[in-house]
């Protein structure tokens, strides 16, 4: 259940696993939350993307139809999409939590992050980009790079905002039409962003794969 004034992707991401990564007190505060899924099928698929700001207010929602070859290149599709979307909506050094449900595409997102961050880092696998993939995830790489902060948790499908968007984007047509917005929010009662922000991460900020 969500709480009074914060998001609800916020509540998801707090409560989910997040791959390679395992979060310093302040690191699970972000400013906006973004949430994605892509569909697969053989008469055409869908991407769908959700964003949101930590305090609840709601920036976009994105339903497109899509004609991925399978459903492993439209969840990369999608992430690229979403992070455009956020990207040029958001001010520079903006804190970002992604939210998807693909196993892959969370650890990846993390090991691009952790690359990023120290170049002696050596992830415990090698990356596997899905057969089509790669000019979206340049495109996400770049992203990545070019906000503040980033990291991926892994949700479960069934609590995914985005998968009723990506698998019927024509019934959800409407939802591009409505007015984006572009604001970073206030810092919540009682949480600050700073280093000696008192709040605590939850107990499921541990190291793990996201098939864990």
């Amino acid at each position: 259940m969500a709480v009074h004034g914060r998001s609800t992707l916020r509540d998801l991401f707090d409560d989910s696993p997040t791959p390679h990564i395992a979060h310093p007190p302040r690191t699970h505060h972000r400013h906006f939350y973004v949430a994605t899924d892509g569909s697969y099928r053989p008469d055409g698929g869908g991407l769908g993307a959700v964003i949101e700001a930590r305090d609840g207010t709601r920036v976009a929602r994105i339903a497109v139809p899509d004609a991925a070859p399978d459903n492993n290149v439209a969840e990369y599709r999608a992430l690229h999409l979403g992070l455009d979307v956020l990207a040029a909506r958001t001010p520079p050094q903006t804190r970002v939590g992604v939210l998807v449900d693909h196993d892959d595409l969370a650890a990846n997102v993390n090991t691009e992050v952790l690359a990023a961050a120290g170049p002696d880092w050596q992830a415990g696998r090698s990356q596997s980009i899905p057969r089509g993939s790669d000019n979206h995830w340049r495109g996400i790489r770049a992203r990545i790079a070019g906000f503040g902060e980033l990291r991926a948790a892994r949700i479960d499908g069934r609590d995914n905002p985005a998968h009723p968007l990506a698998n019927a984007p024509g019934e959800y047509a409407h939802v591009n039409y409505r007015t984006d917005r572009c604001v970073l929010p206030e810092p919540l009662s009682g949480e600050t962003a700073d280093a000696d922000d008192p709040q605590y991460p939850p107990p499921s900020r541990f190291e793990s794969h996201a098939s864990d």
